[in-house]
């Protein structure tokens, strides 16, 4: 059982807990996902089953898509409502003022990964180093916030919902800090659902509730979506049986003996390469001081490859 099962994480579960359950109901074993969401945090998490785990540390850099809550006059260890309380104080900020600070986040910015993150420092992993009292320096990392917009905004309660598409690497409890700290307050994410990742959405997501009645019905592999969804953002090429063979067999294509042939490919291009079927075979890259498609990864299994072309 080999492709992507999108799940719309329920609050209270981490990624690991789902990844269990989706072994359970599957049966497949070799599992994972491609990028961790907080137990209190919901939404899109694609996982990862058979050969599809090889995806796991190559995809693209797709943007992902969040709605966070925050709370103003809240600072706590975790930079979230359900860390130990650091300080409390009433705040009396205007719905127009963190319109005027959201300007200063949006674009190219810098971030200080949080302590309670899987960021290694000399090896070991942030939250690890933080679960024993320990706080350590950390280098600020460039992220990129495309769209942050204020959903709306309880001046009551001085708590409000953002709307956000960033880059991978971005830290949403950090940006809300952050953002306390630009109107001269204090700030804790409340609640996180993340809308999309890896190009797949909260309308190609299903609950665990969902999945387990499919495959009570015996129903699993009708969800499951294809390797190549993945990677999608690349442009694909179909090669010749001939070339089939080869590539799976771990050989370099010629692109002047491809459908490319002729066409301008900028060094370092990945493409998905496809039998003459469309059955997707792997990822290969251009090198342009050769001229070769080289194997990048491969997702078909040599012996299926073989047989496709007997």
């Amino acid at each position: 059982m080999n492709g992507v099962l999108v799940i719309d994480k329920p609050a209270g579960f981490t990624s690991f807990d789902v990844i269990a359950v989706v072994r359970r109901l599957t049966g497949q074993r070799k599992t994972g996902h491609t990028g961790t969401l907080d137990p209190n945090a919901t939404g899109v998490l694609p996982v990862l089953l058979g050969t599809a785990t090889k995806a796991q540390d190559i995809l693209p850099d797709h943007d992902k898509s969040y709605t966070a809550g925050f709370q103003l006059g809240l600072q706590t260890d975790t930079l979230d409502i359900w860390g130990k309380t650091l300080r409390q104080e009433l705040t009396h900020v205007s719905e127009e003022d963190i319109a005027r600070a959201l300007e200063r986040f949006r674009g190219d910015i810098m971030q200080v990964p949080p302590m309670v993150s899987a960021v290694k420092k000399d090896g070991r992993r942030l939250y690890e180093l933080a679960r024993k009292g320990i706080e350590v320096e950390r280098a600020a990392r460039p992220v990129h916030i495309d769209r942050l917009d204020l959903v709306c905004f309880d001046p009551v309660s001085q708590s409000g919902v953002l709307d956000i598409v960033c880059s991978r690497g971005t830290y949403v409890r950090v940006l809300i800090d952050d953002l306390g700290r630009e109107l001269g307050a204090c700030a804790a994410m409340n609640a996180l659902r993340r809308t999309a990742a890896c190009s797949f959405t909260l309308d190609d997501s299903l609950t665990l509730d969902q999945l387990g009645t499919l495959a009570g019905n015996g129903q699993t592999t009708q969800v499951i979506r294809p390797v190549e969804s993945l990677f999608l953002t690349y442009p694909a090429v179909c090669v010749s049986e001939a070339q089939t063979k080869r590539f799976c067999n771990g050989g370099a294509l010629d692109i002047a003996r491809t459908k490319l042939c002729g066409q301008s490919v900028d060094d370092g291009t990945c493409f998905r390469v496809c039998d003459g079927t469309g059955r997707f075979l792997g990822l290969a890259k251009f090198e342009e001081t050769s001229g070769i498609l080289k194997l990048f990864k491969l997702f078909e299994r040599q012996q299926n490859c073989q047989k496709s072309n007997k």
